[in-house]
């Protein structure tokens, strides 16, 4: 024991503690090493009479109406057949998300070793379930000084005769349930659904970047400027989920998919494009960093993205588009991250009343400009270039789009999704 002592002692002083930092201070850091003097303003959602008032006119909202082609290589060389997609440019498209959105995910992460803390016997929405929670429990031995446990909630039906498909939620394990209709829904089609807290991957903040999986593999330190930020991280602790899901015998990990609402909604859409273990999934108002495009005016913009509230969802890198470069220099746009999750199918929602801040048209174009990739593989996309009445369903392709009339929220989208998820996840 006294070994064991000294050796942790010995851990402790090979390597400093994390480095704490206030998110404008590491803004700045990143600004400084990107030799960028300042920053232009963001948005303002809650002023309409401000100078910098959120953009909500049609009129005015395509400043940049030419999408780079998700189908012609850095080199101008048109993609035509399906090899060419895998093997030529969809890794070129990663390498730019990589690089200048997202971040970069390091080579080697620590491993996460799972374990079920408490299994309940419970009654949900009339059906008997198993309830368990989960703590994926992340390897720090090469730092000791920052604790990485994932929490996650699984229930499965109890009297499934066969394994169960599983929808995994982005959100909160803790928190008092306000709305369960959902889960309700999922159990009477004979699936399980899971909830994952991203907020136990990576810190919803920029102070938070030298602690939870980010500072765990840094050693406290501060990132690279084209390191991962917190949505990369919170996908890649979506993929760990999935790699348990893998050894659970009551889930079929081949018909896993993700749902996501607002920031999570990001975070789904980029764990969707990543791990093409993922079957089919819902990003529900994931508006700018999400599904809708970097080049429209209109809502939420990269400079808000960039500001030192939102900053540490993205690469460093990503704080030029918002000084000296325009959302027109980016080198891909959000179609093509949709692109990258072909040939699977996805689901796009959003609200009304009270979420024009994630721009419903802009999410929508995306989709429309992902549909070329989704021919390319034998799939079928939205099907049409006009955007759809409130409350109309597109669900006939691999790409679906639903707008429904309420605000802020997925609820009311939720039976066309799981009807649409059903298509591939037939009994």
């Amino acid at each position: 024991m006294r070994y064991l002592f000294l050796l942790t002692l010995a851990l402790f002083a090979a390597d400093p503690p994390p480095v704490q930092l206030t998110a404008a201070a590491d803004q700045r850091r990143l600004l400084d090493l990107l030799k960028i003097s300042e920053l232009r303003r963001g948005a303002d959602g809650r002023n309409n009479n401000a100078p910098n008032a959120a953009n909500y006119d049609e009129a005015k909202a395509n400043p940049y109406p030419q999408l780079p082609n998700p189908l012609l290589s850095d080199k101008k060389k048109k993609i035509t057949k399906p090899a060419q997609w895998w093997q030529l440019r969809r890794p070129e498209i990663i390498e730019h998300f990589d690089r200048e959105i997202y971040g970069r995910m390091p080579n080697i992460t620590p491993a996460v070793r799972w374990e079920v803390t408490a299994t309940a016997n419970e009654i949900e929405a009339e059906i008997p379930v198993i309830k368990k929670t989960l703590l994926g429990h992340v390897d720090n031995t090469a730092y000791p000084q920052i604790k990485v446990d994932i929490q996650l909630t699984l229930v499965t039906p109890a009297n499934a005769k066969a394994k169960a498909p599983v929808v995994m939620e982005l959100g909160f394990t803790n928190f008092p349930r306000r709305d369960t209709t959902w889960q309700k829904l999922i159990l009477e089609k004979g699936w399980g659904y899971a909830i994952l807290a991203p907020t136990s991957i990576q810190p919803d903040n920029g102070a938070g970047l030298t602690q939870g999986i980010i500072g765990l593999v840094n050693k406290g330190q501060p990132r690279a400027i084209d390191a991962w930020g917190a949505l990369r991280a919170w996908a890649w602790g979506s993929s760990r989920a999935l790699d348990y899901f893998a050894t659970d015998p009551a889930v079929d990990a081949t018909r896993v998919g993700l749902e996501g609402h607002s920031r999570y909604g990001k975070a789904a859409v980029v764990a969707m494009a990543y791990d093409q273990r993922f079957s089919v999934a819902f990003l529900s108002s994931s508006g700018a960093g999400g599904v809708k495009l970097h080049r429209r005016f209109y809502g939420e913009q990269v400079e808000n993205l960039a500001a030192p509230n939102e900053y540490h969802w993205m690469a460093g890198n990503y704080l030029q588009y918002a000084g000296p470069k325009t959302a027109a220099d980016l080198p891909v746009d959000s179609h093509e991250l949709i692109a990258l999750c072909a040939p699977r199918p996805v689901f796009i929602s959003s609200g009304d009343k009270g979420d024009a801040w994630v721009d419903a048209k802009g999410m929508f174009l995306a989709g429309v400009g992902a549909e070329p990739v989704y021919r390319l593989l034998g799939k079928k996309g939205l099907g049409t270039a006009d955007f759809p009445p409130l409350e109309t369903a597109l669900t006939d392709g691999d790409i679906a789009f639903r707008q429904h009339s309420g605000g802020h929220t997925p609820g009311p989208n939720w039976p066309a999704f799981l009807t649409f998820a059903g298509r591939y996840w037939k009994p």
